[in-house]
């Protein structure tokens, strides 16, 4: 394995989400939602996959999958510090590539995971997140789109649920379309290193 394709992907996952309780249990084409997400974290070619839950029920539907656990506390804000948790706990080196994938991502292009993962070989590089251009009119009204602004050196500078820039108080009103280019969709794929994902949290 080179430097390059040494990376973890680590996977929160908890049962009290609030909009769809149970969510990593509920089954798709007759599995677990969270077995899923595992076998896609595998396919992006992580040397280890870590799933971070609080809740027994979720260590129990893997215990014959090929994913390593960590079970947290459960009184964590987000995600990000469930992992941050299991940094400290497994001891995982200051510049380890965790690529954060969520419980409820089982269709993530291994693609994009990769491609967050390598972000993370630049020098310097200590965060990265994963965007793709925006073409549909439709969704660049859509609240459940994230939509993000970068520098030009592609720096996420702002993530928002409406359009950037935009009239807040128009964001119901108006209307496009069509879309000129630069408009970009972010991907909930987050990569850290292990030592800023330690002190981020």
């Amino acid at each position: 394995m080179t430097q390059a394709d040494d990376f973890i992907v680590a996977i929160p996952a908890r049962l009290g989400a609030t909009r769809l309780p149970g969510k990593p249990l509920r089954l798709l084409a007759g599995r677990p939602l969270i077995v899923h997400v595992v076998e896609r974290a595998l396919q992006a070619g992580a040397r280890e996959v870590v799933v971070a839950t609080d809740d027994p029920s979720i260590a129990a539907v893997l215990a014959d999958q090929p994913a390593r656990l960590c079970m947290t506390r459960s009184d964590h804000l987000s995600g990000t510090d469930r992992l941050a948790e299991c940094a400290r706990t497994l001891a995982w080196p200051d510049e380890l590539r965790i690529v954060n994938l969520q419980g409820d991502e089982p269709f993530a292009p291994a693609s994009g995971i990769r491609t967050v993962a390598a972000a993370l070989n630049a020098p310097g590089a200590q965060m990265a997140t994963l965007a793709e251009p925006l073409h549909d009119a439709g969704a660049l009204f859509d609240p459940n789109v994230v939509k993000l602004v970068q520098d030009r050196l592609g720096r996420a500078l702002y993530f928002s649920r409406a359009p950037i820039p935009w009239q807040r108080d128009r964001f119901d009103q108006d209307r496009l379309s069509e879309l000129a280019p630069g408009w970009l969709r972010h991907i909930g794929i987050y990569g850290y290193r292990a030592g800023f994902l330690k002190q981020f949290t």
